[in-house]
């Protein structure tokens, strides 16, 4: 019994050590898909703003999501997309390329569980927008089924203790071009969706109708979102908000004058770790931060800015003119690459 058992101990011991971990990969803070020349990558960033990894992808990307454990990174096309593809971020190889049901399209963004068992993938029916979660375990990702997610155009999405939130952006869009075409009767909301697939909570913004609810990031108590402005470009209103689900979301206004910097235009949203929020816009060349209570702070100018995240006390940056910035009080360059970073920075949790 006793050499049969040390065997079976020393099989077990040296499966555990053989298990490739992110250590690995590099250890990278954050994944981030970026355009160089002719070509689309995902990297994997260090604090530093140093590529670790750059592994191809067949068009253009958006948002990843990361493996909490294995060095396994899903890389989402740009909305509305067909390709989502698993990547060994250590041999860099792809084992599996997600397809979405016929009919259906990938919405930019997914998000794995905890414990990392499962998949969650934001999805549109193409005809019509109206939203999907699908549903795919993480050994052979094969499809396990789907959830509705309470809205049109379902966006960012984020696991927390009680259920999914999903940023159901309320726009339908034309599933070959782009075309926005419910600009005057969409409805975006928040919806946070129970382990099962039912809805918990669900609010919307009466007075803001045409504010898209894009991104998300999670907070101590709920969620705080980022919005797009789809109604009238004269018109300044917020492009951040606060939802704890129970109640009543809570929106955070700049000043008018700073406000109008953003151009109606949020590309991304990030949480320092004592609380302050901080929003992106390409469009305006700027990042704006906020206080926990939503008091505002600061305007920080970077042209073409979108990728956003914490780092350290503060903020880290990347822009569509290949830079990586640290963000505090100041912006700091970091690093330089010959890219053109895509809307976001995806924060490694290890």
């Amino acid at each position: 019994m006793r050499p049969s058992r040390r065997l079976f101990l020393s099989s077990l011991a040296a499966l555990a050590v053989a298990r490739p971990s992110w250590a690995d990969a590099g250890s990278p803070a954050w994944l981030a898909a970026a355009k160089e020349g002719e070509d689309y990558r995902l990297h994997g960033l260090s604090e530093t703003g140093e590529s670790l990894f750059a592994l191809p992808l067949p068009a253009r990307g958006h948002a990843a999501a990361a493996h909490p454990t294995r060095p396994l990174a899903v890389a989402f096309a740009r909305r509305p997309g067909t390709y989502a593809l698993v990547i060994d971020c250590v041999t860099g190889a792809q084992t599996h390329r997600l397809t979405p049901p016929p009919g259906r399209q990938f919405n930019g963004h997914g998000a794995f569980a905890s414990d990392g068992r499962v998949l969650y993938t934001s999805e549109v029916v193409a005809e019509g927008s109206e939203g999907r979660i699908g549903i795919w375990e993480t050994e052979g990702f094969t499809r396990m089924g789907e959830w509705i997610s309470g809205g049109i155009g379902p966006h960012d999405i984020k696991l927390t203790k009680a259920g999914l939130i999903v940023a159901n952006g309320g726009i339908q869009t034309d599933p070959g071009d782009r075309t926005k075409l419910n600009i005057d009767t969409m409805a975006p909301n928040l919806t946070l969706l129970s382990k099962g697939g039912s809805i918990l909570d669900q609010v919307s913004l009466p007075d803001l109708p045409q504010a898209s609810i894009r991104h998300l990031v999670l907070t101590e108590t709920g969620v705080a979102f980022a919005m797009q402005w789809e109604g009238d470009p004269a018109e300044v209103v917020p492009l951040l908000g606060h939802w704890v689900p129970g109640s009543a979301p809570v929106l955070f206004a700049a000043p008018e004058g700073e406000a109008h910097r953003m151009q109606g235009y949020a590309g991304s949203i990030a949480r320092a770790r004592d609380g302050r929020l901080a929003i992106s816009s390409p469009k305006g060349g700027a990042v704006q931060v906020f206080a926990p209570d939503g008091t505002f702070l600061a305007t920080h100018a970077r042209a073409d800015v979108c990728g956003l995240s914490a780092l350290g006390a503060g903020f880290v940056t990347s822009d569509g003119n290949g830079g990586i910035c640290a963000l505090d009080q100041q912006v700091t360059p970091l690093a330089h690459h010959e890219a053109a970073w895509d809307n976001h920075m995806v924060a490694l949790i290890l």
